[in-house]
């Protein structure tokens, strides 16, 4: 996914530099980031709280994604298989999540 937000965000205008393009690229980033410190964590309890951060991060980046559709000078870039990855990822993070839980 890290690498289809970055490709997509390369072909962002240059006024968005430091606006949604790294916005996207940086919530992207954190989703795999956390889950990996929430791994190796001692404890459920914190591990649940990384695999939620990382779940908040995929929401901001399906925010941006909705954002960037919405803004004009957007509309020629495909967000289709940002948005795949994306949803992917969040249903996987809603099932671990469950699952770790449930262990406690």
């Amino acid at each position: 996914m890290i690498k289809e937000i970055y490709s997509l965000t390369e072909r962002f205008p240059k006024d968005e530099l430091f606006g949604l393009k790294s916005q996207m690229e940086r919530a992207s980033v954190s989703i795999p980031s956390q889950i990996a410190e929430g791994y190796l964590r001692k404890h459920t309890k914190e591990y649940t709280y990384f695999l939620s951060v990382a779940l908040g991060s995929a929401a901001e980046l399906e925010t941006q994604i909705l954002i960037c559709k919405s803004i004009k000078k957007f509309k020629l870039l495909d967000f289709l298989k940002a948005e795949s990855f994306n949803e992917e990822v969040m249903k996987m993070l809603y099932v671990i999540i469950e699952k770790v839980e449930g262990r406690r």
